[in-house]
């Protein structure tokens, strides 16, 4: 009997990026993956399957055992923060950064009650933990270069790719906190239960992404 496979992916540029490197390694969805509303779609594999999430839901379909193997930002990565998945791949897809940004002449560490908008609220903590400092967060899930423009934060944490629309909302740069990229994630039992089968598709992608930087 063939083993079960599921791929927790997410429309959009990384579903569109990373089909690729799953057809190097043998696998096409049976429809277009990138139109269809189905959230399960089958593959030319038996028993292999994408399921199509939401990015921030990929972790935790992967964690909880609803799918073997997922793809998704590192971002969304730090602020799930789990123990169940290993992280075996960088893919290189949809690079940016994490970063602090405000207005100029802002010192982030040197106020008290320092107010911080974000979609990424453990992340932030986390960072400002590590300094030794509380802060109020403020969740956001969007027009986060707004929020200190109206006075309603200090400074916000959040992705930036070129830094244009920080710099058109007249913001800064205060910190780099990380890099981001996508990356292929696996559940640990999985791992262990269906070992070759995920380690060839593994083997399969690398070779997919250093033909690709040839």
């Amino acid at each position: 009997m063939a083993e079960t496979l599921a791929i927790a992916l997410t429309k959009g540029r990384i579903l569109t990026d990373t089909l690729p490197l799953l057809l190097a390694a043998g696998i096409a969805p049976a429809e277009d993956a990138t139109t269809t509303r189905k959230l399960q779609v089958g593959t030319n594999v038996p028993d292999t399957s994408l399921l199509l999430v939401r990015a921030s839901d990929v972790p935790a379909y992967v964690e909880y055992g609803g799918a073997d193997i997922g793809v998704t930002g590192k971002d969304v990565l730090l602020e799930h923060n789990g123990n169940g998945l290993y992280e075996p791949l960088d893919l290189g897809i949809g690079r940016c950064r994490l970063v602090l940004a405000g207005k100029e002449g802002v010192d982030p560490y040197a106020k008290k009650g320092l107010r911080v908008a974000t979609k990424y609220p453990e992340v932030t903590r986390r960072y400002f933990a590590s300094r030794g400092q509380q802060v109020e967060i403020i969740k956001l899930y969007g027009s986060m270069e707004l929020a200190p423009l109206v006075g309603m934060a200090d400074v916000i944490v959040d992705i930036m790719e070129t830094g244009s629309t920080l710099k058109a909302n007249g913001l800064l740069v205060l910190d780099e906190i990380a890099d981001v990229s996508a990356r292929l994630i696996v559940n640990k039992a999985s791992m262990k239960m269906k070992h070759d089968t995920i380690h060839a598709l593994i083997a399969n992608i690398k070779n997919a992404l250093l033909e690709k930087a040839i």
